[in-house]
């Protein structure tokens, strides 16, 4: 019998077809494929938690009790540690260089935001989203990993307010599809051009978002553009017997378009 996820998706795919004109377009098919992507995905995240628990596997953040639903986005690919996984290194060698805190804008559930407090035991991070229903799943899963003293859980952020940490060693992630133009202002905030900043940049929503960025911090900041790329993790056996669409699905971040990071830390 089909599950009530199958069903709802099955649903959904019915309806978008139904709603097309004559001839559909390759749009039309591209968005119905998407929604069949996610509906596999979401089967495949229940799945692993069914094998494994809602913990992480791999990654930075390997051995966090995670959610059984992400606030935004892919949730198998946070369970596996292969989400944006580009980003490790550029996050380790960050950490090597010492911080005393972190300011993620945009947290959702908080991966990055519990995930850090756990990796830096000598850390604070504060933890932003414009959300409810995100923020207090990010309240949650700190309270769960045993960071909730650490990880202070905000609402809207304005772009003065990087001003309240001038002169911390401080790691700036920015996440808000398209709102990193409005968040990130260096000429309202001075304090940013000391800070090491990783933002995900959305011209799919932002048009010429990316080459704002690049312009605002080029002269305090060395810039390193950062793309997806294929994913390499130990696979767990019972995804290992599935077919490669499975398998491809699984480490799929549901992005649209390609959003480029930027990693920008500030010139000596």
């Amino acid at each position: 019998m089909a599950s009530k996820l199958t069903i709802h998706y099955a649903t959904l795919a019915r309806e978008a077809s139904q709603a097309w004109p004559d001839g559909a377009e390759v749009d039309d098919l591209n968005e119905l494929m998407r929604m069949l992507g996610r509906w596999r995905s979401r089967v495949l995240a229940n799945t692993f938690v069914h094998h494994h628990g809602a913990v992480i596997a791999g990654g930075p953040f390997a051995g966090m009790q995670y959610l059984d639903t992400a606030a935004e986005g892919a949730l198998i690919p946070r369970l596996l540690g292969t989400y944006e996984s580009e980003l490790h290194p550029h996050l380790a060698a960050i950490e090597a260089g010492g911080l005393d805190c972190v300011i993620d804008v945009g947290c959702a559930e908080g991966y990055y935001a519990v995930g850090l407090a756990r990796a830096m035991p000598g850390v604070t991070v504060y933890a932003y989203d414009t959300d409810e229903k995100a923020r207090a799943k990010c309240a949650e899963l700190a309270a769960l990993n045993g960071v909730a003293d650490r990880v202070i859980v905000g609402g809207e952020f304005a772009p003065d307010g990087f001003e309240a940490f001038a002169g911390r060693r401080a790691l700036v992630m920015v996440d808000t599809e398209g709102a990193e133009v409005d968040i990130l202002q260096p000429a309202l905030s001075p304090a940013l051009a000391g800070m090491n900043v990783i933002v995900e940049t959305h011209d799919l929503y932002r048009p010429g978002a990316l080459a704002i960025m690049r312009e605002r911090f080029a002269p305090t900041h060395d810039i390193v553009r950062v793309e997806q790329a294929p994913k390499v993790f130990d696979m767990p056996p019972w995804l290992a017997e599935l077919p490669h669409l499975d398998q491809l699905l699984a480490v799929w971040e549901w992005r649209a378009r390609p959003t480029p990071w930027l990693v920008m830390t500030p010139k000596a």
